[in-house]
């Protein structure tokens, strides 16, 4: 199984912290966001790390690898937010430029967890099918920033919507998610097609129609750095472990 963490984005709501430091290498509790990731996803199983980014902060992050063996840096080659590849174009150019044909798991390299996530490792084990990470955000009002989810008894996923304009429960899917070997063609598929390559919540959308999609329970609670303020919300958390 192999883990690929995305942080090709150029995140501009953060400007001006991430002008010329990626997100992904941000400090948070005195380390770079990544390692947090990272360390939350150890016990899931992977056998080698691939961090997608881009031509701008290829270096930073090739610097930042050489202290964590088994962390491969790719550099999807675009410069700037009007050229960038979209979260699932760069899961796409992952599984062409290093000939992934394995199990995998996907995360955002903006999504902080407080607790370990080997749990989503055995998850995904035992279920073998596509599998999502839900959060409860515990607030109606916050859902239109995210994904409504529904599920059915198995947790297998329903219905998905982006950005819901009524939705019926406070629960989303967050940007971790597993896919068996078996499923990256339609992920090959989904991208030649010309669907929208960003927002990779659009992707389990389009999926889940198509194949059995489970989901699995975020423990704890989740950090989603889109601006200065979660961040400094996710600093002072991480400050106190």
């Amino acid at each position: 199984m192999k883990l690929l963490v995305i942080a090709a984005g150029y995140a501009t709501r953060l400007y001006p912290l991430t002008k010329d430091t990626p997100k992904a290498l941000l400090p948070v509790g005195g380390r770079p966001m990544l390692d947090r990731v990272l360390e939350a996803l150890a016990g899931v199983g992977a056998a080698e790390t691939y961090v997608v980014t881009n031509a701008r902060f290829a270096g930073q992050f090739e610097r930042w690898s050489e202290g964590h063996p088994g962390v491969r840096v790719l550099n999807d080659g675009t410069t700037s937010d009007e050229d960038k590849l979209g979260a699932i174009g760069d899961i796409a150019f992952v599984l062409d430029e290093a000939q992934v044909d394995d199990d995998l798991v996907v995360v955002a390299g903006d999504n902080l967890f407080s607790e370990d996530l080997a749990g989503f490792g055995r998850y995904i084990q035992e279920r073998n099918e596509p599998v999502l990470a839900l959060y409860d955000v515990g607030d109606l009002a916050e859902m239109s920033k995210y994904n409504a989810i529904e599920t059915d008894a198995e947790g297998r996923i329903t219905f998905f919507e982006e950005k819901p304009a009524a939705p019926a429960s406070t629960l989303t899917g967050v940007a971790l998610y597993f896919y068996p070997r078996r499923t990256l063609p339609l992920i090959r598929q989904y991208v030649a097609e010309g669907h929208n390559p960003d927002q990779p919540g659009r992707l389990v959308q389009w999926l889940y129609p198509r194949v059995d999609f489970y989901t699995w329970r975020v423990p704890g609670r989740w950090y989603d750095i889109g601006s200065a303020e979660t961040l400094r919300e996710a600093d002072e958390a991480f400050s106190r472990t």
